[in-house]
């Protein structure tokens, strides 16, 4: 009973220790927390600044495994159309509307017929390349985002914020910026369609014998039929025209287009983006002396709680102690007595320590 008396009351004194001393432990826990606040901003927004920088590099190097098969896709895609659009091309509409254009003439010249389908070629190509374009731009900025979400330092700033400080919201407002931009360089590409590729006519390629012998078939007669008839040639010729053109698209200039555009965009943003997490210094302060008063709060709540569960164990130990004393006593060993804890007593025999009082039987020997 001895070992139990001690443990007991080291244990209370512990937990009032503890309780005494918290107010002073908090106010220096906060004041090192708001030391090192400005430096762990600084730190978040070089650790977003550098993240971002990696991304665009793994772009610009081709490290970035899911870039590379969105990319894949968009060119599939653009070869899927064009073989699409020379495979349903029809002369006899492309005719038609050379001929609706000049009212006064009743026939068309095959160059007007080339020239109805290189319009509507390029046209229809813009159309797909802008689509592919969008979705490789939503698709990249989807997993930016996921991977910022999981990194550390943004999980940080959620700490020191509550919020991301903007982050996402940045990364949104640039994804538009960058889709449009593409966009525009996407017709931009495709308006250049329109133009005979620049060897086309050259002499001695097989572009300039199909084209001869295209003109030559054209040639037979003044009416439709004979413009008709030539399609699959008109159709064969268009496909040595732009074959190469969507192959130079694809495969060199539209990659460095949205290599580029990545880069002037995000760069930028990731260093604007660092400096605006440092100006929120004090939204940063200010949630933290909350969080950490909080915290504070939820200590000395739990401390009470421990202490009151310590006196409940002492109230128990001397009721237990009264009811062996009481039996010494009456067999008049006093000597073998055994001790009670919170001695001495208030004059109306209940104990008292630090503002708790708790009932005690025990009868003071």
């Amino acid at each position: 009973m001895e070992d139990v008396c001690i443990k007991l009351k080291k244990h209370y004194q512990s937990v009032q220790r503890n309780l005494d001393s918290q107010p002073q432990e908090i106010e220096t826990m906060k004041a090192q927390e708001l030391q090192r606040l400005n430096q762990q901003l600084q730190q978040i927004g070089r650790e977003f600044s550098e993240h971002i920088t990696e991304e665009v590099n793994q772009i610009i190097n081709n490290y970035c495994d899911a870039f590379e098969a969105d990319f894949r896709q968009l060119q599939s895609r653009m070869i899927r159309r064009l073989d699409e659009l020379l495979d349903t091309f029809s002369v006899a509409s492309a005719y038609q509307s050379a001929t609706i254009s000049h009212p006064r003439n009743a026939t068309a010249p095959l160059i007007a017929i080339l020239v109805e389908a290189f319009y509507y070629l390029a046209n229809q190509l813009e159309d797909i390349l802008i689509e592919s374009s969008q979705q490789v731009i939503a698709n990249y900025f989807q997993r930016l985002i996921e991977k910022i979400r999981k990194s550390e330092y943004y999980r940080q700033l959620y700490r020191l914020l509550d919020n991301d400080g903007g982050i996402e919201q940045e990364i949104r407002s640039l994804e538009k910026s960058v889709t449009q931009a593409l966009v525009s360089a996407a017709s931009v590409e495709c308006d250049r369609f329109v133009r005979e590729s620049p060897r086309f006519y050259d002499e001695g390629t097989f572009s300039i014998y199909q084209f001869r012998q295209t003109l030559l078939q054209t040639s037979q007669g003044y009416d439709a039929e004979s413009i008709v008839e030539a399609e699959p040639a008109i159709r064969q010729l268009l496909k040595l025209d732009f074959e190469p053109k969507v192959s130079q698209t694809i495969r060199k200039s539209f990659r460095q287009t949205i290599n580029q555009t990545l880069k002037t965009h995000l760069l930028p943003m990731a260093d604007q983006q660092a400096d605006e997490i440092l100006q929120q210094y004090p939204q940063a302060r200010a949630y933290l002396e909350k969080t950490l008063q909080q915290e504070a709060e939820e200590k000395i709540a739990n401390n009470r709680r421990l202490l009151t569960v310590v006196e409940d164990n002492i109230a128990a130990y001397n009721l237990a102690v009264s009811s062996i004393n009481n039996c010494l006593q009456s067999m008049q060993l006093y000597d073998h007595l055994l001790p009670v804890i919170g001695e001495p007593f208030e004059d109306d025999g209940k104990f008292t320590n630090n503002g708790f009082v708790l009932s005690n039987v025990v009868q003071k020997v």
